[in-house]
């Protein structure tokens, strides 16, 4: 595989380059220039269906980040998803390609299928358990035999929390059986907005649940043993004192994520299974009203083709104005972090877990800014490094996977904690 991508002129294509997640991954790629393989600067591309607009972008990124005008060094790769041909030209010339164009449900697969056929690794920021469990069904075995990697997630969903899950393991003194983890994300006074895609994604994702349930059964898996007390759930709305404030179910991709990487962890590297719940803070009385009120709404609409018409063309009103069509201001980035905890428990050193209740705690974190263009485009980009750099730490020789089971043996964990998602042990509360 060294020999096949040594020769490509590109460690990096962006593709989806000019689009509104794009424009960040383009400036951190530009950020992480000098972490190309074996410390060489990274050759990078932009990919997209518009030169202009792709040239546009180079040239914001360069005057925000008050570089030299990228455009006349950065190669331009004109790419379209429904264009075969364009996405095997832009395959076969960069060695990892960061896949930035969503919904993925619907533009995802041509850009696998391209990066499989062609020998480029696949990397992207998709939060669609749909999308991303049926890429691992259809493309797993193509992609072992070509010697691919295509690692999904590789965003605010999941690579927190999936790889938050990874360092609880390895900071607890012990078998780990059970993990609570609880989002809260703080933004300033003008509120935190996302963009209109990743609503997109929900509301296309919501409606098509039955699929996910369907497609899960042609894994055929065996159900996940159950390792030490069987953890219980909450209710879907309760005060979580974790972080004081009321909490529901988190409803992305996090669980299935986990899920899929404890399966590999357990099969591959006969570790024990970790039970994993997971939770989203959503403030005071007020806000869970409105929740349970907007939740009531989108439920019902999303079954129907109007109502799903309706919430992707008014994102704003449905959304109570959490998402939008022009994404978040730059100001609304700059106010917002995360906090991702992880409540543990396990069995300390020389104690079954068949025998009794768990005796050990573990609480440990993962901090960010910005979730959804700041942290995961950081994320995005180290996975990409990450590849380049570690390839030979990589499970087998190719494959579909989740960040978890693709880097369990590489120091992303560390890459990530220099670039500003931090992760650490706290105090049990």
């Amino acid at each position: 595989m060294a020999a096949v991508t040594s020769a490509r002129p590109y460690h990096v294509v962006v593709f989806g380059a000019s689009g509104f997640t794009g424009q960040f991954v383009v400036e951190e790629v530009a950020r992480c220039a000098s972490e190309g393989p074996g410390g060489v600067p990274l050759k990078w591309a932009v990919a997209g269906r518009s030169r202009q607009r792709l040239e546009d972008v180079l040239k914001q990124a360069a005057r925000r980040l008050s570089m030299p005008d990228l455009s006349t060094d950065v190669e331009i790769i004109v790419a379209d998803v429904s264009i075969e041909e364009s996405l095997a030209i832009m395959c076969q010339q960069g060695v990892v390609i960061l896949n930035c164009v969503g919904p993925y449900r619907f533009y995802g697969e041509p850009v696998v299928k391209a990066c499989v056929e062609n020998g480029a690794h696949y990397v992207d920021i998709c939060g669609e358990p749909q999308f991303l469990e049926r890429m691992q069904l259809e493309y797993h075995t193509k992609a072992l035999d070509k010697g691919v990697y295509v690692i999904g997630s590789c965003g605010f969903d999941s690579i927190p929390a999936d790889l938050g899950i990874l360092y609880t393991q390895r900071q607890f003194k012990g078998t780990l059986t059970a993990v609570e983890s609880f989002l809260n994300i703080r933004s300033g006074p003008r509120g935190s907005t996302g963009h209109d895609a990743t609503w997109q994604s929900a509301v296309y994702g919501f409606a098509d649940s039955g699929s996910l349930r369907q497609l899960r059964k042609k894994f055929g898996h065996q159900p996940l043993p159950v390792i030490g007390a069987k953890v219980r759930r909450r209710g879907f709305v309760f005060f979580s004192k974790e972080i004081e404030q009321y909490a529901i179910p988190f409803m992305g991709s996090d669980p299935s994520v986990v899920k899929r990487t404890q399966r590999f962890l357990h099969e591959e590297e006969q570790q024990s299974p970790v039970q994993y719940t997971a939770y989203v803070g959503v403030g005071g009385l007020f806000s869970v009203v409105k929740l349970l009120c907007g939740g009531l709404l989108f439920w019902v609409m999303v079954k129907f083709s109007l109502g799903r018409k309706l919430l992707t063309t008014f994102p704003s009103f449905f959304s109570f104005g959490l998402f939008s069509k022009a994404g978040p201001t730059m100001k609304q980035i700059e106010d917002t972090c995360f906090s991702l905890a992880f409540y543990g428990e396990g069995y300390s050193v020389g104690t079954d877990p068949s025998q009794g209740r768990p005796d050990a705690k573990i609480c440990t974190q993962v901090v960010g800014a910005e979730p959804g263009y700041v942290a995961t485009v950081s994320a995005m980009v180290q996975a990409a490094v990450t590849i380049l750099n570690e390839l030979h730490s990589l499970p087998r020789r190719g494959g579909v996977y989740t960040p978890g089971a693709a880097f369990y043996k590489t120091s992303l964990i560390e890459r990530l904690h220099n670039h500003g998602i931090k992760f650490s042990v706290r105090k049990y509360q």
